[in-house]
C-alpha cells in the first residue's frame, strides 16, 4: 500500500472524482497498482506476482460482492484507487505521475466516510512515506510483525483508524483479541498437560519439578522474533505465569502436591 502526504499543487474537487470502479477498467486499476509498487522501491518490496496475477486479483475485486473498489479520476482516467472490505483498507495507490496533489488524503477521507465505525490496514514498516502519510492523517500503529506471514516476507505494521468512536473501535479489538488469546490459552495448557502426562508415565519430573529453564528461554527467543514490538524481559514474565498456571492446573487434575 503506497501513499505519501500531499503537497502542492493539490488537485481540487472540480479536478478529480472519486467514483466506483467499472469492470472495463481493471487494466487501468493494474497498471497503477504495478507503477507504484515500483516507484516506491526501495522503501516498498517489489511485488511478488505478475502483471496478470494483479489484473486477476483486481478483476475479482471490483466483482465481489464483500468489496468495494472506487478510483481518483483526475479527467484522464484513474489516478488512484481503493479497496475496501468491512473492515479493512486493503489497498490505496495512487499512480506515480499524481502522487503528492492530494489523490491519496482524497482516497483516505473516502475510506473514512464509508466506514466511519473505523477500518485497519497494513503497511510494509520499512514503507516509511506511507507511515507517515498514515499518521498525518489520524491514523494509529498498533502492532509490527516479523513478516513471516507475508508474501514478500518483509515485516510489517497494522495501523487503524478507530473511526469516529475511537474508545469503542479499540474496545472491540481488545475483545476479539481476548477471545483469540482465551482459545490459544486453552490449548497451550491442553498441550502442556498432555506433555506432563508423557513425562509422568515415563518416570519423569512432571509439574513445576521439571521445569526446564533452558527450553522456556528458547520459546521467549522465538516468540520474541515474532512480536519484535515485546520486550524479552516483559515477554518472559507473561509465559512464566502462563507456563506456571498450566503446570498448576496440570498438578490439581493429576493430584500430585504442588511443588512450587
Amino acid at each position: 500500500m503506497t501513499a505519501s502526504e500531499p503537497t502542492s499543487p493539490d488537485l481540487t474537487a472540480a479536478d478529480l472524482t472519486l467514483r466506483p470502479a467499472r469492470p472495463d477498467e481493471v487494466a487501468d486499476l493494474s497498471r497503477v497498482f504495478v507503477a507504484a509498487r515500483r516507484a516506491a522501491a526501495p522503501d516498498l518490496p517489489l511485488p511478488v506476482h505478475g502483471e496478470e496475477e494483479v489484473r486477476a486479483h483486481l478483476a475479482a475485486a471490483v466483482s465481489a460482492p464483500d468489496r468495494e473498489v472506487w478510483v481518483a479520476d483526475a479527467g484522464e482516467g484513474v489516478a488512484g484507487f481503493l479497496v475496501l472490505t468491512r473492515t479493512w483498507l486493503d489497498d490505496l495507490y495512487v499512480d506515480p505521475a499524481h502522487q503528492r496533489r492530494g489523490v491519496g488524503s482524497a482516497l483516505l477521507d473516502l475510506a473514512r466516510a464509508q466506514r466511519p465505525q473505523g477500518f485497519g490496514l497494513w503497511v510494509f514498516a520499512t514503507n516509511r512515506p506511507a507511515r507517515a502519510f498514515y499518521a498525518h492523517h489520524g491514523l494509529v500503529e498498533l502492532e509490527t510483525t516479523d513478516g513471516s506471514a507475508t508474501e514478500e516476507g518483509a515485516p510489517d505494521v497494522r495501523v487503524v483508524w478507530p473511526g469516529e468512536r475511537p474508545l469503542s473501535h479499540l474496545r472491540a479489538a481488545i475483545d476479539e483479541v481476548d477471545d483469540q488469546l482465551a482459545e490459544l490459552l486453552a490449548r497451550r495448557a491442553a498441550l502442556t498437560a498432555a506433555v506432563q502426562d508423557h513425562k509422568d508415565a515415563a518416570g519423569g519430573a512432571g509439574g513445576h519439578r521439571g521445569r526446564d529453564a533452558g527450553r522456556e528461554a528458547e520459546i521467549v527467543e522465538r516468540m520474541c522474533r515474532h512480536a519484535p514490538g515485546l520486550e524479552p524481559e516483559r515477554l518472559a514474565r507473561v509465559m512464566d505465569v502462563v507456563i506456571g498456571e498450566s503446570l498448576e492446573a496440570w498438578e490439581q487434575r493429576a493430584g500430585a502436591a504442588p511443588s512450587r
